[in-house]
């Protein structure tokens, strides 16, 4: 057991994490130089296209120091906030983490958030200043801001780059001799925490675990605490490049486990597994429930494949435990499910992952928050979807969702961060100096307000060193509207949205332009409109495609082309009465994006 390591690499996004990791794969021989690819680690195409990891991934290495050989398990983790989940699942695996900090860039926002996950979990924190090779590295400056983070010395901060290699052995010596060993009684009964898993078509479900105390082998009969599942353990293994089998794992030891599970719901991540026999008295403590940010509608384009997006749906929910859903229907879409999201960045990536995993293809509502509406008669109404808002006659009144959001920023940003909160209907109500350049500020702001492109903007204003953290302190009355977007006449439940009053006009406005360059031209003029109720407050006109029937006209008499001119007229407004307009997929994601 004191030969083992388990450790996380955790930073800001961009920082290289993953090509550091490469560098330590390379380096301890894990993976050949023929196998090795630029951020070898993200398996998944859309990590490759994006540059972004999106799933934590663990790996076993070996590596010899001093004349010991020692098994190091690394997990590389993601860096954006939208997969801050992941991290805090990687970071509960293990003693250690290599705190990675860019040396042009210094210390950003999810560094400081990251680092504080880490030590709330009491792991060994070894500072890298990453991206030496750099001309525009400036390591004295970044040295200082680490120093007044951590509080460690000068000379445990270590210098290395990705790229080239420089400074890997150190960082793996710093590894063996400063991450404490795993402490566990390898001779108490089983327990082992799951920490991730995946859907494999032919064995099942497999469950990533990290054992803590006790040992597993091969055919033990098991027990899932959470669920209260029976298993017999017909695989284990440690996770190498591909999964080795090994007939036992012991305290200490991150491996998986092959039962033949099929249910996507009865393995929960956070979960412990102990032995049918000998269990243990007391569970891990599992993770924290997640809070999703953003809700939306996820539903199929053929209401036939309702039960398939259902399976789809699960098995991703196992590979990504952030994801929320609940079924719901809806007039024009039929059946779909309602979920919930960890931000715009996490929205977009599952449904790309179930366009490409699993052949779906879907539509996304507008993203929301559930409110409360009272009405005079029948009192309180729950309101997940803006077409259950009653009609404004019966209506008494609207409550959403409020919000203490902490930002913490470089001070030369608060007049552009403060102005977009305010901006967002926030309320100051705290503002706090943390060192001589960063400030703390709490605001109190609606949840809808954030849900659209809160982060993206605030990460523009202050030029990507805000950090966002938001705790839900209950509702508050407010002056909502709901918004139909109509087309042709007919509404587009799939747009509608709940807004506040103020903010209406100047959106209906936005989403009619925006449809009007997305919606294809058909045969017959469409109108796009933006209604409160009965009032309409914007419209535009997709134009009719018209052919040119004045052509064979040349000379004579204007009535002649007005003849013809009014016969055509005539057939495009009966083509306007059965025609029906197809709103394009491309352009439900375009009102999502809209500032």
């Amino acid at each position: 057991m004191e030969n083992i390591r388990n450790f996380c690499i955790i930073a800001h996004i961009d920082h290289g994490k993953s090509t550091l990791a490469d560098r330590l794969l390379q380096t301890t021989g894990t993976v050949s130089d023929r196998d090795l690819q630029e951020q070898t680690l993200d398996d998944m195409d859309i990590e490759r296209e994006r540059g972004i990891t999106i799933k934590s991934h663990a790996i076993q290495m070996n590596h010899s120091e001093g004349g010991k050989d020692y098994v190091l398990n690394l997990i590389d983790t993601p860096g954006h906030v939208d997969f801050s989940y992941e991290v805090s699942r990687s970071i509960a695996a293990c003693e250690g983490a290599l705190l990675i900090v860019d040396a042009t860039q210094g210390i950003q926002a999810q560094t400081i958030s990251n680092l504080y996950l880490a030590i709330e979990n009491d792991l060994e924190i070894i500072p890298v200043l990453n991206k030496m090779d750099l001309p525009s590295a400036m390591p004295e400056e970044v040295k200082d801001q680490i120093e007044e983070l951590i509080g460690c010395d000068r000379e445990d901060i270590l210098e290395a780059s990705g790229k080239t290699g420089y400074g890997v052995d150190s960082v793996l010596t710093a590894i063996i001799n400063r991450v404490p060993a795993p402490t566990g009684d390898k001779d108490a009964p089983l327990r082992a925490m799951i920490f991730d898993s995946v859907f494999n078509p032919f064995r099942g479900i497999i469950a990533y675990f990290r054992i803590f105390s006790g040992s597993i082998a091969k055919n033990n009969k098991v027990k899932f605490m959470n669920t209260g599942k029976e298993y017999i353990a017909d695989e284990i293994g440690v996770l190498r490049m591909k999964p080795e089998k090994r007939n036992s794992l012991h305290t200490g030891d991150v491996g998986y486990i092959i039962s033949g599970i099929k249910q996507a719901r009865e393995v929960k991540v956070g979960d412990t597994i102990t032995h049918l026999h000998r269990p243990t008295p007391q569970a891990i403590q599992g993770f924290e429930d997640v809070k999703p940010m953003v809700f939306a509608g996820i539903y199929p384009v053929d209401t036939d494949e309702y039960e398939e997006l259902r399976d789809s749906m699960e098995k991703l929910q196992l590979n990504d435990a952030s994801l929320t859903f609940e079924p719901e229907s809806s007039a024009a879409l039929g059946f779909g499910f309602r979920c919930g999201f960890l931000g715009m960045l996490h929205m977009e990536i599952i449904q790309e992952r179930l366009e490409r995993e699993f052949d779906m293809t879907v539509i996304t509502t507008v993203p929301n928050v559930s409110y409360k509406a009272y009405t005079k008669k029948t009192g309180l109404i729950e309101v997940h979807n803006p077409s259950d808002l009653p009609e404004p006659t019966l209506l008494d009144s609207v409550e959403e969702p409020y919000i203490n959001a902490q930002i913490i920023t470089k001070s030369d940003f608060i007049g552009q961060v403060m102005s977009l909160c305010i901006e967002k209907r926030g309320v100051l109500k705290n503002q706090v100096y943390l060192t001589t350049n960063r400030v703390e500020i709490t605001f109190e702001m609606p949840l809808a307000e954030i849900v659209f492109d809160f982060y993206d903007r605030l990460k523009s204003v202050s030029k990507g060193y805000a950090s966002f953290d938001y705790s839900p302190i209950g509702y508050k009355q407010s002056d909502l509207v709901k918004m139909d977007i109509l087309l042709n006449g007919d509404q587009v439940d799939a747009l509608s949205a709940l807004i506040h009053k103020d903010n209406a006009y100047s959106l209906g406005k936005k989403i009619c332009e925006k449809l009007r360059q997305l919606i294809p031209r058909q045969q017959f003029d469409i109108a796009i409109q933006a209604a409160l109720g009965a009032k309409i407050i914007s419209r535009e006109t997709v134009k009719a495609l018209r052919k040119d029937v004045t052509a064979k006209c040349y000379g004579g008499d204007i009535s002649r082309k007005r003849k013809l001119l009014e016969k055509q007229k005539k057939g495009k407004k009966k083509m306007r009465q059965i025609g029906n307009v197809e709103v394009p997929q491309s352009a439900f994601l375009a009102v999502l994006k809209l500032d």
